[in-house]
């Protein structure tokens, strides 16, 4: 079965050809750092323009690159939800007339639930089940993995996602959008005891996070010491990522030694972060757990995850309607 996966969800515009659910033949990724970094975020007008734009030479290219033709599809899988509305309409509204053109069926895809599952487009997948940490820049969750369309919701961030608060520290301290890559570089360079914050585990005994206290913790930081912050930027972000790394590295850890689980994944786009990558590998193995981390080119938003996943909705028979609609929040 090839299906075409269509991505529209925030600002990046990605369409993907997967075959059987596990092998990708093409992957296009149309990003928007450039339109979004003068404002030091992403703005939702914006986003949705460009991906009208973008979404048909996205496409095309896609099909190019996996050297297969509109007429050999099987399907379309889209991203239904969540994320800005204007975006994910784009996408959307584009999968429904493409399927209906070529008399395919089509299917919607929750973006998160396809996060999670970007670990079987890699070799060696987990089996299940499994424990997957979700982390990006607008959701931060922990779930226990029974099955590729099923999953259960154990902990989520109840403020600042892990990603969004990189983003706002990054902004604070005048580092850029998108601000993971940019700490997680310059993090390197720094000692994470010279400043240090506390961990935010607002609760050690479940999977539930916040973030919004750390970022509010940096931002007091500078106030205090405004003539000397900016010799210190190096060591502020390196003692930031410490402790947000500590608190998903250790909950994360906690969940599938708790659920019986002998597999952990990592997943979404703060997952491409080099030291929650190091650190969680490490960690785990102390508790004799596998870690499963997609290469960083499928840790951040792609339409490959998105048909990978249809495929398993398609192959339970499911398929959306025309008059089906996007959602903001997730629904999982």
């Amino acid at each position: 079965m090839i299906i075409l996966g269509i991505e529209t969800s925030c600002d990046e515009t990605a369409a993907a050809v997967v075959a059987d659910g596990h092998r990708c033949m093409s992957s296009v990724v149309f990003s928007q750092i450039e339109v979004h970094h003068p404002f030091g975020g992403v703005v939702p007008e914006l986003a949705s323009r460009k991906h009208i734009e973008g979404i048909v030479p996205v496409v095309n290219r896609s099909l190019q690159q996996a050297g297969v033709t509109k007429k050999e599809l099987d399907a379309v899988a889209v991203t239904q939800g969540p994320g800005l509305v204007g975006a994910l309409l784009v996408g959307f509204s584009f999968a429904k007339a493409y399927a209906y053109g070529l008399n395919i069926p089509y299917v919607g895809i929750d973006h998160l639930q396809a996060h999670v599952n970007t670990v079987f487009l890699e070799e060696n997948p987990p089996p299940f089940p499994y424990v997957a940490l979700l982390a990006s820049g607008g959701h931060t969750a922990i779930y226990y993995v029974t099955d590729h369309t099923r999953m259960e919701l154990l902990g989520q961030t109840r403020d600042d996602a892990a990603g969004e608060a990189y983003d706002k520290v990054s902004r604070m301290l005048g580092l850029g959008y998108p601000g993971g890559r940019m700490i997680d570089a310059l993090a390197r360079k720094g000692d994470p005891e010279k400043v240090m914050f506390t961990r935010p585990y607002l609760n050690k005994t479940d999977y539930d996070f916040s973030f919004s206290g750390i970022k509010t913790a940096v931002n007091r930081y500078i106030q205090k010491h405004p003539d000397t912050y900016r010799k210190q930027i190096a060591d502020i972000v390196s003692g930031f990522q410490e402790a947000v790394v500590e608190v998903l590295c250790f909950k994360a850890i906690q969940a599938a030694i708790e659920k019986k689980c002998r597999h952990l994944a990592l997943v979404g786009g703060v997952a491409a972060n080099s030291r929650l990558r190091e650190k969680t590998t490490r960690d785990a193995a102390d508790h004799q757990l596998t870690v499963h981390i997609p290469s960083p080119k499928l840790c951040g938003d792609n339409a490959a995850m998105i048909a990978a996943l249809g495929y398993h909705y398609l192959k339970e028979g499911k398929r959306s309607e025309l008059d089906d609609d996007v959602y903001s929040r997730s629904r999982k």
